[in-house]
């Protein structure tokens, strides 16, 4: 038999994605909505609790769950998340948009918060994804915050629109998998879409800063008003 004739065929099914949505019992005028995308292998408990620590009380979150689901060790029964591999990477990237986009309009309608108002938080891997998102949405999101991640490869040449919201990237001098040789560029990098942009970078290895606060509030106070 002649494997190497065989050709791959590709269709769409059903998925069902969730999300948790935290809304305060005050969502003032000043309030806004964070949606929230976990690090590869984590869950959207952790980003909700990670995230509302970092922009403090008042706001709505909605937490994502990545689409894909395995367990992270051999003999483990903990189960984590991914939102894409180098496989396929289309795909993962019009899925992404997908969710964000039903996700955005619904909780945002739940809570009444517009647009002008909703902000995308990402930490590690759905960095790239979410600066991919800003660029091919522009009116969808006020800004983004990405912490520990990267920028897209194709980010100079790809089809992508001029960026509206405004980028807040937070890099860590110990990240052994975004180095500061390498994200020390971010800045020049994200400028040639979007004319907003502010970078940090924080002592730390690859991990979600706890300090974060004191540049995120700052930053939201400019942004929001």
């Amino acid at each position: 038999m002649d494997f190497e004739t065989a050709r791959e065929r590709t269709f769409s099914a059903r998925l069902e994605c969730r999300y948790l949505l935290y809304a305060p019992e005050s969502l003032g005028s000043r309030g806004a909505l964070f949606v929230a995308l976990h690090g590869f292998g984590s869950s959207p408990e952790v980003m909700l609790r990670l995230t509302g620590q970092m922009v403090g009380a008042g706001h709505a979150i909605a937490s994502l769950q990545a689409p894909s689901q395995f367990y992270v060790g051999q003999n483990s029964r903990e189960v984590g998340y991914c939102w894409a591999t180098h496989k396929h990477s289309d795909s993962s990237v019009r899925l992404h948009h997908d969710m964000l986009l039903h996700v955005l309009e619904e909780a945002g309608r739940a809570c009444a918060v517009p647009p002008q108002r909703r902000i995308l938080v990402g930490f590690s891997q759905p960095v790239g994804l979410n600066y991919r998102f800003a660029a091919t949405w522009p009116e969808q999101v006020r800004g983004v915050i990405g912490i520990c991640g990267g920028v897209p490869r194709n980010w100079e040449d790809g089809p992508y629109h001029s960026v509206s919201a405004a980028l807040l990237h937070i890099a860590r001098q110990g990240d052994e998998f975004y180095p500061p040789a390498v994200a020390a560029h971010y800045p020049e990098r994200l400028r040639l879409r979007a004319a907003d942009v502010e970078f940090h970078m924080l002592a730390g290895g690859h991990r979600f800063p706890s300090n974060a606060r004191h540049i995120v509030g700052p930053w939201l106070e400019r942004i929001l008003g």
